[in-house]
């Protein structure tokens, strides 16, 4: 029972991380830093993102009820952070966050790895089948979204100088169009009154 609860958990919890959505984003924002320093980068993001998943579950929603916030605000408030984040890098061609000591937990950890989605879908389905299956579940694909990562140093040495700052270009870009999908269903929830 336990097992066939973890993997009706694992499957949308694996969609909601999506790991390989995350590897271009990433390879944006840590465009020119060394791989050691990428390294501790995916360290502190995926310490941050069990964190911050982990302890959502168990106490997400007295937290929202106790401030007031519904998902839904979440939501903006994560959408209009990322779409600063991505105008920076568009426009000026500064990159948001640069150092390797804050970059790990924000933007990538929270709200890239564990973003809304990832704290809704958790909250919803320990309810349906429990805590254990649900945080195991969280567990190995923040993991996997860790091991996804890794191959970042490949993909830059095969793409070169050029090649990655195109990447860098596009996730960019893509990390905007994220950040207005979170905030159109943010207002979206707020407007309909859905949480």
């Amino acid at each position: 029972m336990f097992f066939k609860n973890f993997m009706l958990v694992f499957v949308p919890m694996f969609v909601a991380v999506d790991a390989i959505g995350i590897l271009p984003l990433f390879m944006g924002l840590t465009e020119g830093i060394v791989p050691a320093d990428r390294r501790k980068i995916i360290h502190q993001s995926l310490l941050t993102a069990l964190f911050v998943a982990i302890g959502f579950v168990f106490l997400g929603k007295s937290i929202f009820r106790l401030m007031g916030v519904t998902v839904n605000d979440f939501m903006v408030a994560g959408g209009i952070l990322l779409f600063i984040i991505a105008t920076l890098d568009l426009a000026s061609g500064r990159k948001f966050a640069r150092t390797v000591e804050t970059i790990g937990a924000v933007p990538l950890g929270v709200p890239l790895i564990v973003g809304p989605a990832v704290l809704t879908t958790g909250l919803m389905l320990v309810d349906l089948y429990g805590t254990g299956p649900t945080v195991l579940a969280i567990v190995v694909n923040i993991l996997l979204a860790g091991a996804v990562l890794r191959t970042a140093d490949f993909w830059t040495r095969l793409l070169g100088q050029p090649g990655s700052q195109a990447v860098s270009k596009v996730a960019s870009l893509i990390l905007a169009a994220i950040a207005v999908m979170m905030i159109r269903r943010g207002l979206t929830g707020i407007i309909t009154g859905s949480n």
